[in-house]
């Protein structure tokens, strides 16, 4: 399970998705994310779903692969998809002691469960098409306007790019952790879930050890090749918009109209 997390890996392939100015796409993701905040129908999710769908189609990105990103956060969905519809007034469809399922209650439910799925898969397609140097420059272009007021655009943007950048090295990390042990006879799957809970004790301690290691290599690793901040810092490779970025743009801004447009209607 711990392999199939995909937030924070790069998928390489060659598509017009990739192409693009790592700005253009932490501004889509951005817009995609209030867009699935604006609409209240399922038919605004349906369109957005559409809309998803071609992206991915675009980036020549297994579906497989993306879907597969689901699996580690199942439990948070289908935690989200209960308290929702045995939490919500309204019309009784069913009462048993203290539970009860309403009609709003299902409509909530599924509501919410389709909001999450559709607002992970837009945010795993973000850091599945762009390399984390580009992400890194394309955040830190976007929050240099800031630094009019003292925001430290240069490191803001490196410590969000490293924080992705470790949830597939740390997932990696306690996958071999896991492994180890169950190769020493540890057991992480009968039991109640309190017996589960503590034989997740010999997981996360060398798990912490791991992370504190490897975060101190890093920094090592960046203090031996004079990193000092972003302070007359040059580039390799410069991001540049071009015409496909405005044609991006004034797609966005057609879907966000379209979701406002469902929201009103």
């Amino acid at each position: 399970m711990i392999r199939d997390i995909t937030l924070g890996q790069y998928f390489p392939a060659g598509s017009i998705i990739h192409s693009l100015d790592a700005r253009t796409k932490i501004l889509g993701t951005l817009l995609f994310v209030i867009e699935l905040f604006v609409v209240d129908s399922f038919f605004g999710f349906a369109v957005l779903a559409t809309f998803l769908a071609a992206i991915i189609a675009a980036s020549k990105v297994p579906v497989k692969f993306i879907f597969r990103g689901l699996t580690p956060v199942f439990a948070i969905i289908l935690f989200t998809f209960v308290i929702n519809l045995f939490m919500s007034p309204g019309r009784v469809l069913w009462h048993w002691w203290f539970l009860t399922i309403t009609v709003e209650g299902v409509r909530r439910a599924f509501f919410m469960a389709v909001r999450l799925v559709l607002l992970i898969i837009g945010s795993s397609m973000l850091t599945l098409c762009t390399k984390p140097i580009q992400l890194t420059d394309g955040l830190e272009k976007l929050l240099k306007p800031f630094k009019a007021i003292g925001v430290p655009s240069h490191e803001i943007a490196l410590m969000m790019t490293i924080a992705l950048r470790f949830i597939p090295t740390l997932m990696e990390e306690a996958d071999k952790i896991i492994k180890a042990q169950q190769a020493r006879g540890a057991d992480f799957e009968s039991g109640n879930i309190f017996r589960r809970g503590k034989a997740l004790i010999p997981i996360l301690i060398p798990l912490f050890v791991s992370s504190f290691r490897i975060a101190q290599e890093l920094a090592l690793a960046m203090e031996a090749r004079c990193y000092n901040g972003g302070g007359g810092r040059t580039r390799m490779n410069e991001i540049h918009f071009a015409r496909r970025d405005a044609l991006a743009g004034v797609l966005m801004a057609a879907s966000l109209g379209a979701a406002i447009a469902i929201r009103i209607l």
